[in-house]
């Protein structure tokens, strides 16, 4: 009787599961509304979620010869089973493999175009892709579909693989079970690497490639919307699907439109830890992610010993070395990025939530430095949010040292990462830079952000961050060029230095140092920038270089001298172009190796490029005609508010003083 139960219990069980994998569930349906995914409610949506592609190969052979019945039970299986584990996913990636519309035999590239058969296409679209898309969004889950194969590794306006993209979409937008489906979307393409830019130069950064990038996507956004098909649209870029900055001068034109981003171990800086992988995060996509969704289509890691994942690295810490824990940290700053591990789905779909047992070592899926162990228990905490009580609130810095109770100083248009880190009454901690708040004490000098403080003019500022009960203040001040280690960007290319007494930039072999300023900064109302050396000895090839996105200007030089005027109206690249000093991104020094002593830099409008703090004249002339001022003491402190151009200027006792853009010394009367 006994063991009569407990088969009656096991069969019960069983029941229970096959039915929870039956279940109909009816994702939501989303739309892009300015930077974010929104449900109809207008509730910001983040997807999680998972990719398959359906050849025999990437199948593990569990099915081969065109079986079309093999393909859907072993890929729908899989579905099953990746919920049964207790995934908690929202979308997959759903790839179109080229493994049923190419042409049988045929000798050109797999991945290309000179293969594809539309009838194949048209065919199995029917019989593989749409079934499998409708039966994964029968289970809650959002699609996004992406063509067959990737892009060659140069591609021209209007050539052959523009016209392929544009045959596939058309026929999918037209399909009458795809079109304005409200849970499935659009990925145009996989992996651009290298287009012809207007310059007649094959490259994947700079206006010229992106004027013809938005010319080449544009075409294929055209063909689905004049279709009637109002899909949400994942937009690629180039680089392998890194870089998109050019996209924020040339838009794709049209509503629910979003990126998608690959992102693997090595890439944008996470290789050199946190604060590289950060900076390189906010140069490359921060610009595009400010103005709409990111969907990162490509991603995962895990030690290189499983060989089981594209991407090796580690899972790490948040602002530490490593990778996943600073992935996550940096998305979920972002507020609008939705991602998925490209684990194979057979993997996932063996996932058991249980450590190892005592003597036995870890494997692929349940080792906490691989992304499945991660991605499970991440998509968990997503769905399940923590109710505990916050304990303690600790803000800490890129380098995870605690932020200190003295004035941060801050160069204009720069951030100052700040890790906001909760303790909870069960003894856990989360960094919470994300779901804090943040209020500015001066809003036009400082304000801050998930994961960060930004400076945006002259001044002084206190930042409140807020949290679960808790308050903390972070005091800045900021101004033009600071020369301090913790105002630089000393990875922008090897591990640099610089020495805040001695004031010496050292460079690694072909290093790169200097200042990056996130959300641009204005120089335009400024004649000259001005760097002042303390020795005549430089390194080999040493030079500085002014940047506006990824657009570069040429090297500025000056062997033999200890000064440096650059003339901020006329900044060129190396091709003659204009760059604007109305949005500079970054000013970085570049040698072989070796040390600078760098005196003083400033910006000026005097016609000798002297700086301009010699005094003070009977008013303040050093301000825009609309500007409204205040006038700060060189330590932060407030001396008079609402400063106007041609006011009288307040009494000031000796020292210096921040006045608008005008920094002044005053000496006696």
């Amino acid at each position: 009787m006994k063991h009569l139960k407990i088969t009656i219990l096991f069969l019960a069980l069983i029941s229970s599961l096959n039915s929870f994998a039956t279940v109909n569930i009816t994702p939501p349906v989303l739309h892009v509304e300015g930077r974010y995914l929104k449900d109809t409610e207008g509730k910001i949506v983040n997807l999680r979620g998972f990719a398959q592609t359906y050849s025999p190969f990437f199948n593990s052979y569990g099915w081969d010869n065109y079986n079309v019945n093999g393909c859907l039970t072993y890929n729908k299986g899989l579905i099953d089973k990746i919920l049964l584990a207790g995934w908690k996913v929202n979308f997959m990636r759903l790839h179109m493999d080229p493994y049923w519309s190419n042409t049988p035999g045929c000798s050109g590239r797999y991945e290309g175009e000179e293969c594809f058969n539309e009838t194949r296409f048209r065919k199995y679209l029917d019989e593989v892709f749409v079934p499998m898309a409708e039966y994964s969004v029968s289970k809650g889950l959002n699609i996004v579909m992406r063509p067959p194969g990737v892009f060659p590794e140069k591609i021209i306006v209007g050539d052959v693989y523009n016209q392929y993209l544009i045959k596939v979409w058309n026929i999918v937008s037209n399909h009458p079970k795809l079109k304005n489906h409200p849970n499935i979307m659009f990925e145009l393409g996989n992996e651009p690497i290298d287009i012809l830019g207007t310059d007649g130069t094959y490259g994947a950064h700079g206006d010229a490639k992106f004027e013809n990038l938005q010319k080449y996507m544009q075409a294929i956004v055209d063909v689905i919307r004049n279709n009637g098909a109002n899909n949400i649209l994942w937009i690629p870029g180039l680089g392998y699907q890194s870089s998109y900055t050019g996209y924020t001068k040339y838009p794709i034109v049209g509503q629910n439109i979003g990126f998608a981003i690959h992102l693997y171990p090595g890439w944008f800086g996470s290789s050199s830890g946190y604060l590289s992988f950060q900076r390189e995060w906010d140069s490359s996509i921060k610009p595009v992610a400010d103005i709409a969704p990111i969907m990162v289509t490509e991603m995962d890691w895990a030690p290189a010993v499983y060989n089981s994942s594209w991407g090796k690295s580690t899972t790490g810490i948040v602002g530490g070395e490593g990778f996943g824990a600073n992935f996550k940290y940096i998305t979920d700053n972002s507020e609008n990025v939705s991602w998925l591990i490209f684990t194979d789905a057979a993997k996932m779909a063996e996932f058991k939530d249980a450590a190892p047992a005592p003597g036995f070592s870890y494997n692929f899926l349940n080792d906490p430095e691989a992304c499945p162990w991660q991605a499970y228990h991440w998509y968990k905490e997503y769905d399940s949010p923590t109710t505990s009580a916050v304990t303690n609130l600790e803000i800490l810095g890129g380098n995870l040292q605690p932020i200190s109770s003295n004035q941060q100083q801050l160069s204009i248009g720069s951030d100052l990462y700040t890790l906001v880190k909760a303790t909870y009454a069960d003894g856990h901690t989360d960094f919470v830079s994300a779901k804090a708040t943040y209020q500015s004490s001066n809003a036009s000098v400082a304000l801050g952000s998930p994961g960060r403080i930004t400076a945006l003019k002259d001044g002084s500022a206190t930042v409140t961050i807020s949290y679960g009960g808790f308050q903390k203040e972070v005091s800045v001040r900021a101004s033009y060029f600071l020369l301090l280690a913790e105002a630089m960007n000393l990875t922008m290319f090897g591990n640099n230095t610089f020495n805040n007494n001695t004031r010496t930039l050292t460079l690694t072999q072909y290093g790169q140092a200097g200042w990056t300023f996130a959300n641009g900064i204005d120089l335009s109302g400024y004649k000259y920038l001005v760097f002042k050396f303390g020795t005549l000895n430089y390194p080999w090839g040493t030079h500085i270089r002014i940047k506006d996105g990824s657009t570069e200007s040429k090297e500025y030089k000056w062997e033999g001298k200890k000064e440096l005027i650059i003339d901020l109206q006329n900044i060129t690249t190396d091709n003659g172009a204009t760059i604007s000093p109305k949005h500079i991104t970054a000013v970085r020094f570049w040698s072989a190796g070796g040390d600078y002593v760098i005196d003083k830099v400033y910006v000026t409008n005097k016609s000798d490029a002297s700086e301009e703090s010699t005094g003070l004249n009977n008013t303040i002339d050093d301000i825009s005609e609309n500007d409204i001022v205040d006038v700060f003491s060189i330590t932060g402190k407030l001396v008079k508010k609402q400063i106007r151009r041609g006011d009288a200027i307040p009494q000031l006792t000796n020292g210096v003083y921040i006045i608008g853009r005008q920094k002044v010394v005053v000496t006696g009367n």
